[in-house]
């Protein structure tokens, strides 16, 4: 029999009709049938140890140096809590953030975030620390300069440093640091943006481009992390494990590596920790993968300077 009976489309209908409903049925799922990136989810003790074990062999440098940037509201301090949370095993807020959405940073300092190992009389910190830093804004005068994220990465803004949007720091300001040691510099240039921006503003991205070819040409590696990806994709806030399914999160990644000229395996889909009270072993997968890429890279440029 050539025709099938179906009330729902007021009768019957032909066979070849049924095929190319499957069709568009399967083409329009929102997931892959297998992930595009193998993400192996029950190592997370391995992948913690690693970082906690981690040293910079480089005796004048006891820190290996991580700088965020982004847009304003990307999530670049909640990256830090939620990084701090998984090094120490439970919820902490070292980075104050916002949970407001607006297009002013809440950020305004040059502030050096390091991670506690330990309790009292042994209390250390991890050798790896987080720079956070005013966010970029559209238009001119609005958020961080890119000239001040520039000097940062060579090592020559104070800790505490107040930015001003307005006018970039220059070598009067009592925040410019003019003798910068090796520990000062910066050893790895993170992009936080959120996977729930539709577009970004072509002004931020200009600068973004900017701080990059700064960064490459110091040699400086680069990462790029993808935030806030449960609220960008319904089958991830479903499953985060759905994360290198979602064609969604996939082409996001794609369209932003081709903007700011980052290579996908330098691009890491995260959710940061916002609603949770306790830790999730999903959650601290996602966020495991980059922070030992991180360590990795960072220790490669370490070794070379």
């Amino acid at each position: 029999m050539d025709r099938c009976r179906l009330p729902e489309f007021g009768g019957f209908v032909s066979r070849s009709f049924l095929v190319e409903l499957n069709k568009q049925n399967v083409a329009e799922s929102p997931v892959l049938d297998e992930p595009w990136r193998e993400l192996h989810w029950g190592e997370n003790q391995m992948n913690l140890k690693y970082v906690q074990k981690y040293k910079p062999e480089q005796d004048d440098i006891r820190y290996l140096r991580v700088l965020l940037y982004g847009p304003v509201g990307a999530g670049k301090s909640s990256f830090i809590n939620s990084v701090s949370n998984v090094l120490r095993g439970r919820m902490t807020i070292p980075a104050l953030a916002s949970a407001t959405m607006t297009d002013k940073s809440f950020t305004k300092k040059y502030e050096t975030h390091k991670f506690i190992k330990g309790r009292g009389s042994t209390k250390t910190f991890y050798p790896l620390v987080y720079n956070d830093i005013m966010g970029l804004e559209d238009g001119t005068n609005r958020g961080v300069h890119a000239d001040d994220i520039k000097l940062a990465l060579r090592g020559r803004v104070k800790e505490g440093h107040k930015f001003n949007p307005v006018a970039p720091l220059t070598q009067d300001d009592p925040g410019y640091n003019p003798s910068p040691s090796a520990d000062d510099k910066v050893h790895v240039l993170v992009c936080v943006m959120s996977a729930n921006t539709p577009q970004m503003n072509l002004s931020v991205l200009e600068k973004m481009k900017s701080i990059r070819e700064a960064a490459s040409d110091l040699g400086i590696p680069q990462m790029a992390m993808m935030t806030h990806i449960d609220e960008a994709c319904g089958e991830t806030e479903r499953d985060l494990r759905n994360v290198y399914k979602s064609k969604y999160l996939r082409k996001k990644m794609k369209d932003f590596s081709a903007a700011v000229g980052i290579p996908m395996n330098c691009i890491f889909p995260v959710k940061n920790y916002s609603e949770e009270i306790d830790l999730n072993d999903d959650v601290d997968a996602l966020i495991l993968s980059a922070l030992r890429k991180m360590v990795d890279f960072g220790d490669d440029f370490i070794e070379r300077i």
